[in-house]
């Protein structure tokens, strides 16, 4: 069998991530080694045997395992074909130091919800202009995490808070093509991250990066119905590129922006 190496890694422009790491390894075992980051690592084909602290573990399909910074670690396959991981380093941000004795206790974590948040966040990392929604997405992975580490932590209660919730859309309002990132907004509106993205969801039911997302396609289909290009309007309403606005105009409308503009709006006005 001829090993395969396949790697693809990024450093996002969203607080708290370091680097992004996709990898397909067949034979390829990691030594011992250390890392300055949190190790947060979900294994998509495959299982990753590694020791830390010479105790042995292991990553079945519905794992997350989380290594803490500082604390030698290897890696190996578990079977002949390999394994396919995803991987994000994370500095302290979102979890400090004081959390590295639980995490070298029990770095597997068998929970379904955590395994679903991670799978989406590297969604949200995989696309430039997607960083509101990854920081959205971040800060609940990062309060999950907490959760499981901090011993007898409880889960965060949805505390309805419409005031709060008014006031974050007040300001995505006014920064429709500007954007706004979630550490800004919390510092604007004197809130945790967390409970600002919540609190919000809550009372629009719908995610702040949904709204904001939601708001640059309605500008957009006017911009388009005046008979201006596709590339010309994802630069003027906030999108990263031509190909993010093409992906959310169609999402919400049902089809392309350019049909759209051809069909002199027709299509999709709901």
């Amino acid at each position: 069998m001829v090993a395969q190496r396949n790697v693809s890694a990024w450093r996002p422009q969203v607080p708290g991530v370091v680097e992004v790491f996709h990898a397909h390894f067949t034979e390829y075992a990691y030594p011992m080694h250390v890392h300055e980051a949190w190790t947060l690592l979900i294994v998509d084909d495959g299982a990753v045997r590694y020791d830390l602290d010479r105790h042995e573990h292991g990553t079945p399909h519905d794992t997350v395992s989380l290594l803490p910074p500082h604390v030698p670690h290897n890696g190996s396959p578990v079977t002949p074909d390999g394994f396919r991981k995803r991987v994000i380093y994370l500095d302290g941000s979102h979890l400090p130091d004081e959390l590295i004795g639980a995490a070298v206790d029990g770095p597997d974590l068998r929970d379904p919800v955590l395994r679903l948040r991670v799978g989406q966040l590297h969604a949200a990392l995989a696309r430039p202009g997607n960083e509101l929604e990854a920081e959205s997405r971040l800060t609940l992975v990062g309060e999950r995490l907490r959760s499981h580490l901090r011993p007898g932590a409880t889960g965060s209660a949805i505390r309805r808070d419409p005031v709060l919730a008014r006031r974050l859309r007040e300001l995505l309002d006014e920064r429709v093509a500007q954007g706004l990132s979630l550490d800004e907004a919390s510092g604007l509106v004197q809130a945790h991250p967390a409970h600002l993205v919540r609190t919000f969801s809550a009372a629009y039911g719908i995610a702040p990066h949904q709204y904001l997302n939601a708001r640059r396609v309605d500008r957009a289909r006017g911009l388009l119905l005046a008979g201006r290009g596709p590339a010309d309007v994802a630069a003027v309403t906030g999108f990263h590129d031509q190909a993010h606005l093409t992906r959310h105009f169609k999402k919400l409308v049902g089809v392309t922006p350019g049909r759209y503009r051809d069909s002199g709006g027709r299509a999709g006005r709901t």
